[in-house]
C-alpha cells in the first residue's frame, strides 16, 4: 500500500528561476512544476498538494509560521496522511522547523526541504531534495523523531540544524551532532535517535523579541531601545560561555527589572552557555541578575522559543522552565 503525503508548497529558491530583465532569481516556479521534476516518487506515495506561499524566505514571519503550524496540525491528524513535506526558502529555513518542532506532537514524520541553486542554475538541487524528503517521510523509521530537514541526502533534527555557508549545496550542518540519518540510494537509515522532544503548543504568540548579537566594546543603548519600544523578550547572543561587555550590564539589569523575560545564549556556534564569570557582565553575575541560560541554543531558535513561550504566559518562572 502507497504512503500518502501531504505536500505544503512556501517557497524559496527551490521555487524559482532567473527573470532574464532583472537578471535575478525571483519566485516563478509553481507546485505542479516541481512535483513534475521529482521522478520515481509516484511508485511510493500518493501526493496532496497545499500551495501555502511562494515567496522568499527572508519573508517568512512568525505570524505566518503560526499559520503554517496550522495547515500542518490538520492534515497530520488525518489517518490518511502517512507525513508531510514543506518545501521552504533556505535561509529561514531553520527558524520555521524549529516552531513547527515545538508546537506540533506527532508521531508521524514532518520533514522540511529546499535547495541552495534556483531552477535556472547548472546542478539545480531542489528536485533531488524534494525526493529525499518523500523518502524521509515515507519511511516507518522516521516516526517519533520530531521534525526533520533534509538537504543533500541528509537528514536533520530541527533542533540542531543551521545554515553554515551562504551558497554551499552541503550547507545545512549540526556542528556538534552532525546529521540524524542519510538517504542512499533511496534508503533511509537513520544514526541516532533524539531525546525526548518539548512542547509549546500555543495559537498565541509575542513577536515583539529582540535578538541582539554582541561584540566588543557593545554598549547597552539597542537594550535601552528595546525596552523603550515594549518589546516583550529579549535574546542576547553573548560572548563565549555567555559573557557581554560590561557596558551591557546595566541595560540587562534594567530589562529584568521591568520584568523583560532576557535569555542568555552564545554567538560561539557549538557549546552551552554557563555561569562561569564573576567579572562585570560574567555570566555568573547575570545568573544572579535572574538572566535566562538557553543551553546550546542559536540566538534565532532562542528567540522562536521565547516568541512561543511569551504566547503561553509572561510568568519569568515558568518560561525560565521553558529554557
Amino acid at each position: 500500500m502507497k504512503s500518502k503525503i501531504v505536500m505544503i508548497f512556501t517557497g524559496g529558491t527551490i521555487a524559482m528561476k532567473v527573470d532574464p530583465e532583472l537578471d535575478a532569481a525571483v519566485p516563478g516556479v509553481g507546485s505542479n512544476e516541481l512535483m513534475e521534476m521529482v521522478k520515481e516518487v509516484d511508485k511510493i506515495a500518493d501526493f496532496e498538494t497545499i500551495d501555502f506561499a511562494n515567496i522568499p524566505s527572508p519573508h517568512m514571519t512568525p505570524d505566518l509560521m503560526l499559520e503554517l503550524s496550522k495547515v500542518v496540525k490538520e492534515n497530520i491528524a488525518r489517518d490518511d496522511v502517512t507525513g508531510i513535506v514543506i518545501t521552504h526558502g533556505t535561509d529561514t529555513l531553520e527558524e520555521t522547523a524549529y516552531f513547527l518542532e515545538l508546537v506540533t506532537n506527532s508521531e508521524k514524520p514532518i520533514v522540511l526541504v529546499g535547495s541552495m541553486r534556483n531552477n535556472s542554475d547548472l546542478g539545480y538541487d531542489g528536485a533531488a531534495n524534494i525526493a529525499a524528503a518523500i523518502y524521509t517521510a515515507c519511511s516507518p523509521e522516521a516516526k517519533s523523531k520530531g521534525v526533520l530537514v533534509v538537504m543533500n541526502d541528509q537528514i536533520y533534527s530541527a533542533v540542531d540544524v543551521t545554515k553554515t555557508n551562504k551558497v554551499a549545496v552541503d550547507t545545512f550542518k549540526s556542528p556538534e551532532l552532525g546529521p540524524i540519518g542519510i538517504i542512499s540510494n533511496k534508503e533511509v537509515v537513520f544514526y541516532r535517535n533524539i531525546k525526548e522532544r518539548q512542547l509549546l503548543d500555543t495559537e498565541k504568540i509575542e513577536k515583539k523579541v529582540g535578538l541582539v548579537k554582541l561584540a566588543a566594546g557593545m554598549e547597552a543603548d539597542i537594550l535601552e531601545f528595546f525596552i523603550e519600544s515594549g518589546y516583550k523578550g529579549i535574546v542576547i547572543e553573548a560572548l563565549g560561555c555567555g559573557n557581554v561587555p560590561p557596558a551591557m550590564a546595566g541595560g540587562i539589569r534594567r530589562a529584568v527589572e521591568k520584568d523583560i523575560p532576557v535569555v542568555l545564549v552564545s554567538r560561539c556556534i557549538k557549546g552551552r552557555v554557563e555561569p562561569v564569570y564573576g567579572y562585570e557582565g560574567g555570566g555568573s553575575q547575570l545568573k544572579d541578575m535572574g538572566v535566562i541560560f538557553g543551553g546550546n541554543l542559536s540566538g534565532q531558535k532562542a528567540r522562536i522559543k521565547l516568541i512561543l513561550a511569551l504566547g503561553i504566559s509572561d510568568d519569568i518562572d515558568i518560561i525560565r522552565k521553558f529554557f
